[in-house]
């Protein structure tokens, strides 16, 4: 069974930046493609950013493309999102998820979630 456990969440200001990090066990971490997602208060689920198994492919949404860096080391099965020129809009719990295969960026795609990291960004 795979587990995900991120950490790096916390309140900063506009303009400041985040790193957050996914630590995944339970199963060989480069067989999977890992994505973050997030969800603000009463707002569906969005897709952030998606990395493939071995690095060479990535995908942003539009909203962040340019100011956040989706990264991974396989060997240490980590992945880690940084997050450069935060808004206040970009405020939501933050969810590291893996899927066995190819890239997605649809939520539904994904097999295992971990329990989310908060991030604020105040004005």
């Amino acid at each position: 069974q795979v587990q995900l456990v991120e950490s790096g969440g916390g309140s900063v200001q506009a303009g400041g930046s985040l790193r957050l990090s996914c630590a995944f066990s339970g199963r060989t971490f480069s067989n999977y493609a890992m994505a973050w997602f997030r969800q603000a208060p009463g707002k569906e689920r969005e897709f952030v950013a998606v990395i493939a198994w071995d690095g060479g492919s990535t995908g942003y949404a539009d909203s962040v493309k340019g100011r956040f860096t989706i990264s991974r080391d396989n060997a240490k099965n980590t992945v880690a999102l940084q997050m450069n020129s935060l808004k206040p809009e970009d405020t939501a719990v933050y969810y590291c998820a893996a899927r066995y295969g190819f890239i997605s960026s649809s939520s539904w795609e994904y097999d295992y979630w971990g329990q989310g990291t908060q991030v604020t960004i105040s004005s």
